[in-house]
């Protein structure tokens, strides 16, 4: 995995030169804060659209102005960095500050003090924070310590969408980029007709591969052990004590939030390997996953804020490899811009479209049998490769 890679700094005396910028990743559990002080002071229900601004239009124009970072850390100095608990506190940092928020943004709906934009705007709020959380979750479940994939459940339970603790691991990771995996998308393939398949997808996938666990030792799924059935348990817990608190009439806030907050984390897994397809070797099966099959992107600011999830082919390759070293490589195929912009583009297909469809082909040579098609797109997508 070294060939192709961007030069990296000598590993003599270094240190990294993004760790003040780390806490950034901080800013977006603050949010729903700074909207709530905001709309105390006077500023009206557009207060509470604060975080989706910021997440998705003023983060973008930072991008572009601060642009790409696109260096290593020496591999001599990554026992040192991955040992570092710097690192791993941001993430656990994030959880109190997420969970915070949540209680916040249910004694406000409980208050009944909001008109409807400014109910919009909460449920938007907090659901950039708890779709943001599922890639803080993601880095701490792929860990072999048991805190830390602990706390991936926690950080998950305000989505409901525990299951994806087992379907990410033991399902996505070993069938990415190909037609069997419902969290990649395919060419020609839209953000709305990809959410249904990779939703529904992704919740059966995760359920085989468990229930699979428990069967193959001759036990039955229905325990406490099953690590699906534990996740889903957090959120009733989580859900139960917050209508116990506020009353029931929470509970529509917590479901529209936990719904687009997860659909938030769905539109990323729709950009990551949208198009990219592992080929068969002679025996049948599929190549090794490598740093051509994921999107990637260095646009500094985004990494920042998304622990590095851009950096997307490193992950993939490493699964283990702690965000704070994960490596850029010239190989991978290259968003046009960081995750945030990417997103917004997502959900207008024909602009997703215009910018990506002709992305993929040239990753290809223009052979689009290389690509994984989305097979009504296939005739579309001919006239655009002939």
């Amino acid at each position: 995995m070294t060939a192709g890679a961007p030069a990296t700094a000598p590993p003599t005396a270094w240190r990294d030169p993004r760790r003040p910028l780390w806490p950034l990743a901080l800013l977006v559990p603050a949010l729903p804060f700074a909207s709530w002080l905001a709309w105390r002071g006077g500023a009206g229900s557009w207060a509470w659209w604060l975080a989706p601004v910021v997440v998705f239009g003023v983060i973008p124009v930072v991008d572009l102005l601060v642009g790409d970072d696109r260096r290593n850390p020496p591999e001599e100095a990554v026992p040192r960095l991955a040992r570092d608990g710097y690192y791993r506190w941001l993430t656990y940092l994030y959880l109190p500050a997420q969970y915070a928020g949540l209680v916040l943004g249910c004694a406000v709906w409980a208050s009944g003090g909001l008109r409807p934009l400014g109910a919009a705007g909460l449920v938007a709020t907090l659901a950039v924070v708890d779709g943001i959380a599922i890639n803080t979750a993601h880095e701490l479940g792929h860990k072999r310590e048991k805190l830390e994939r602990w706390l991936s459940k926690v950080a998950l339970a305000p989505t409901g969408y525990g299951h994806f603790h087992v379907e990410h691991n033991r399902g996505h990771h070993v069938r990415v980029a190909t037609p069997a995996d419902p969290a990649s998308s395919r060419l020609g393939e839209s953000f709305y007709a990809f959410w249904p398949r990779t939703v529904a997808g992704s919740l059966r996938s995760a359920w085989r591969l468990e229930a699979g666990r428990f069967r193959a030792r001759g036990r039955s799924p229905w325990t406490y052990r099953n690590e699906i059935l534990t996740a889903w348990a957090m959120t009733l817990v989580l859900f139960a004590a917050l209508a116990a608190a506020y009353g029931p009439q929470v509970l529509p806030f917590l479901l529209l939030q936990a719904v687009f907050g997860f659909s938030l984390l769905e539109v990323v897994n729709y950009l990551e390997h949208y198009g990219l397809a592992r080929r068969r070797n002679p025996a049948g099966r599929y190549e090794k996953v490598d740093a051509r099959h994921s999107w990637n992107s260095d646009r500094t600011v985004t990494n920042v804020f998304l622990f590095q999830l851009q950096r997307h082919s490193d992950h993939h390759a490493n699964p283990l490899r702690r965000y704070q070293t994960l490596r850029s490589f010239d190989c991978s195929p290259q968003l046009p811009a960081g995750y945030a912009t990417m997103v917004v583009a997502a959900l207008v297909p024909p602009v997703w479209r215009r910018v990506m469809d002709h992305r993929v082909l040239a990753h290809y040579g223009g052979d689009l049998e290389l690509a994984n098609v989305h097979p009504p797109a296939r005739a579309r997508l001919r006239r655009l490769a002939g």
